[in-house]
Parts: C-alpha cells; sequence; structure tokens
C-alpha cells in the first residue's frame, strides 16, 4: 500500500509539474498571437528594456539586419526564439516611441514587430515578466539583447 501511495505521489507530482511547465510555455504563444501587440518599458536589474504586453523581454538578434529576420531561416530557431507577430499596428506604451514601432513581413506571410529596424523575439524559456537571464546569450549564429526606449541594445 505505501509503495502505492508513494508512486501514485511521484506520478501526480510529475504531471502537476507538467502542467506547470505546459502552462509557462502558454505565455509565449499568446503574445506571439496578439491581434494589435503593446510594447512598454519595464525595468530591470540590466536597464530598463523592452517587454510584451505581458511583460515577457523582448530581444533582437545580433545575426539580424536592418527590417530583416534571420532567425526564421536557422533551423530550430524560431521555436526557440519566436517572433513577436502582430496583425494589426503595434501600440506604443508609455516611453516607448511609436516612430520606432513597425512590422515586417515574414516568408510564412506572418508580420513581425520590430522597433528601429530590430526584428523582435520572445525567448520560449522566459516564465515571468522582465527575466533578463538569457539577455546576451549566443545562440544560433549571433547573442540575444535586449532594446531600451531608445533602439538600443542592453548586455
Amino acid at each position: 500500500m505505501k509503495r502505492t501511495c508513494l508512486l501514485l505521489a511521484c506520478v501526480l507530482a510529475s504531471a502537476a509539474g507538467y502542467t506547470t511547465v505546459a502552462n509557462a510555455r502558454t505565455i509565449v504563444p499568446a503574445a506571439q498571437l496578439a491581434h494589435a501587440p503593446t510594447v512598454q518599458l519595464r525595468h530591470t536589474s540590466i536597464g530598463t528594456i523592452l517587454t510584451s504586453s505581458s511583460g515577457l523581454t523582448l530581444y533582437e538578434f545580433t545575426r539580424d539586419h536592418a527590417d530583416a529576420d534571420s532567425c526564421v531561416k536557422v533551423s530550430g530557431c524560431a521555436q526557440l526564439w519566436p517572433a513577436l507577430q502582430s496583425n494589426g499596428t503595434p501600440t506604443a506604451g508609455p516611453g516607448v516611441k511609436s516612430s520606432l514601432l513597425s512590422t515586417i513581413r515574414l516568408s510564412t506571410g506572418a508580420r513581425q514587430v520590430t522597433y528601429a529596424g530590430h526584428p523582435l523575439y520572445l525567448y520560449s524559456g522566459d516564465l515571468s515578466p522582465a527575466d533578463t537571464s538569457y539577455v546576451g546569450v549566443q545562440q544560433f549564429g549571433g547573442k540575444w539583447y535586449a532594446l531600451n526606449a531608445a533602439g538600443h541594445f542592453l548586455k
């Protein structure tokens, strides 16, 4: 009986952990598929950075060229670093310059939000608002940085 209870407790704990991770990961697709996302500013340990309307850090990829997404061309990149997409005109939150917000069309036909010409991405591993632990990470042939309101990257 004790083994059955212990086994059941382990299974339930594993299932609960999986559910938590699965639910946390749904944050990114919801932000990614926003009709007209709001880009806002949030204060963090590395400075004031651009975030999605749900507070997730927005990243730029150093491998990108102005108004061009390079990540989508690298196998596995877009799954880990999904583009911030918009079906409408992105909105600037307080302190964000609306004149620097725009969109570009991806090869899939979707529209990706840009800021000062930098295509914006989310990180699929970010589980909490304004998480900056992935800023400066090198992956897929470039580095991933957060941006400030001027459109400059922060390390």
